[in-house]
């Protein structure tokens, strides 16, 4: 047998890029040492990233690493979609971070390197072949938001969210590596799709108890990256006491990788008749305790980490149609995985915009503050919050917001595709108790402004920087765009 394997280096462009970029962020921190250079080389190695992303997904699907059929690295469509999103939302992160890192509150060189590895992590995620590969990918994109959450200098709010999140995402980890040993143990395989088949043509397998208890340990780990109910108290607390940036790209790259992952498997990997119920449930439960406690958050970034929740129980929601013969169709399975891919597409921009508009409004280095502190904005700063209210409308789902509107509509067709009406009542109920927070935000903007604001961030200028002006217009552009648009992301995630 011949032992020698041929390296695709096409295929791993994306991944040479991210790593790439790490690296130089950390030479050019060494060498040069000023913010201004590493963060520039951080968001041109970023955009390089997402170049190479596209343009090698424009192909076809290139595969690597492989044993036979069975292959390690996978870059197609869908890869290429992650890989730019990744690569994109790091950018706008970086943008977000111009203010703090100037007025030295984090350091530039740490911040910006952690950053770029985290992206590297996301790149590879979404070309993962194997349960190694996947869990390897996921937690390079984690491990470091572990110090990036906790990078705020003399913030004991930002060391106990990190603590928080380092504490929970252990467990999840070690869930998630145990689920994977037990499926090992139970097939001999480690490969995506030759654990799919195998339990798909032996039944027995799949009938052992073993192979239950494997495919419930592994999913409850994933279902702790998404912020799933009830696996999702970490949350709230982890987005509220990081800073503004990092708290963004918690709420959109990294829960977009935990989507990544939990699709992986389940769509190519675990028997659908036995996650569809499960992820039924965590839809379900996810959704509805997200949208009922963000109804009472009056801290803005708490709301915002709320209602991260309860979207992510409307991604999960496609998957739920698995759970019925008619959703476990060919035809019915495809729709619901590229529900669920361009759902999560259009949020993490929709997000992006929200967290760059609250940014903007807040002082540099500030917390979200609360929502009475965002009272009457819109008549000091008209366009910021004309923007950040173009993408609450949009989170909501309502127009001009298209791109949340056709989000809702694109999960809503995959259920009753799927013949899960019920759970599409579900959704419907859901999107309309959102509109009660997301709405009393957007009321805020241009409500009367406070006559004394206790908190300080009612009635005092904010100062925009150049760069958080850019990263706020790229991104209402984009969910614009992206709304007129939206069959591209469909096609592309449906790869």
């Amino acid at each position: 047998m011949n032992v020698v394997q041929s390296v695709d280096s096409v295929a791993l462009l994306p991944a040479y890029l991210a790593a790439g970029t790490a690296v130089l962020v950390l030479i050019t921190d060494l060498l040069v040492a000023r913010p201004r250079a590493t963060i520039a080389v951080a968001a041109l190695g970023a955009l390089g990233t997402a170049v190479g992303s596209a343009l090698v997904g424009a192909g076809a699907q290139r595969r690597t690493f492989c044993v036979g059929a069975d292959c390690s690295w996978i870059f197609g469509g869908r890869a290429a979609l992650v890989g730019v999103v990744v690569a994109l939302l790091t950018v706008g992160v970086l943008g977000l971070s111009v203010p703090a890192l100037r007025a030295g509150r984090s350091p530039a060189g740490e911040y910006a390197f952690l950053l770029a590895c985290s992206m590297t992590g996301g790149v590879v995620l979404g070309a993962a072949g194997d349960l190694i590969t996947l869990i390897v990918a996921l937690e390079t994109l984690t491990l470091p938001l572990y110090v990036l959450v906790g990078l705020r200098r003399g913030s004991l709010a930002s060391a106990e969210a990190a603590l928080t999140f380092f504490v929970v995402s252990v467990v999840a980890t070690t869930l998630t590596l145990l689920g994977a040993a037990l499926l090992y143990a139970v097939t001999g395989g480690l490969h995506l799709d030759r654990l799919g088949a195998l339990l798909a043509e032996q039944s027995e397998l799949r009938d052992l108890p073993l192979t239950t208890a494997a495919v419930a340990v592994l999913l409850v780990g994933l279902a702790f990256k998404v912020a799933a109910v009830p696996f999702h108290a970490w949350a709230p607390a982890t987005y509220d006491g990081a800073p503004l940036p990092v708290a963004a790209y918690l709420s959109t790259a990294s829960k977009l990788g935990g989507l990544v992952a939990l699709l992986a498997v389940v769509q190519r990997a675990l028997p659908a008749d036995q996650t569809g119920p499960v992820l039924a449930l965590l839809a379900v439960l996810t959704m509805t305790v997200g949208n009922l406690v963000a109804l009472r958050q009056r801290r803005t970034v708490r709301l915002l980490a709320w209602s991260s929740v309860a979207q992510a129980g409307y991604i999960l929601a496609p998957l739920g149609a698995l759970a019925l013969a008619a959703g476990r169709t060919d035809e019915a399975r495809s729709a619901a995985y590229a529900a669920a891919v361009a759902y999560a597409v259009f949020f993490v921009v929709l997000e992006l915009a929200a967290f760059a508009g609250v940014t903007a409004l807040r002082p540099t280095g500030a917390d979200g503050g609360t929502v009475d502190d965002l009272r009457g904005a819109a008549r000091r700063h008209p366009w910021r919050a004309a923007a950040f209210g173009l993408a609450l409308v949009g989170l909501a789902g309502l127009p001009p917001g298209l791109a949340g509107l056709f989000a809702k509509v694109t999960v809503v067709r995959a259920l009753l595709d799927g013949g899960a009406a019920w759970l599409a009542l579900v959704v419907a109920l859901n999107a309309v108790i959102g509109l009660a927070y997301y709405l009393r935000v957007t009321a805020a903007l241009w409500a009367p402004e406070p006559v004394a604001n206790p908190h300080g961030g009612g009635a005092a200028a904010v100062p925009l920087v150049g760069v958080v002006a850019v990263v706020l217009a790229v991104a209402t552009v984009a969910a614009v765009v992206l709304g007129v648009a939206p069959q591209l992301v469909l096609d592309l995630a449906g790869r």
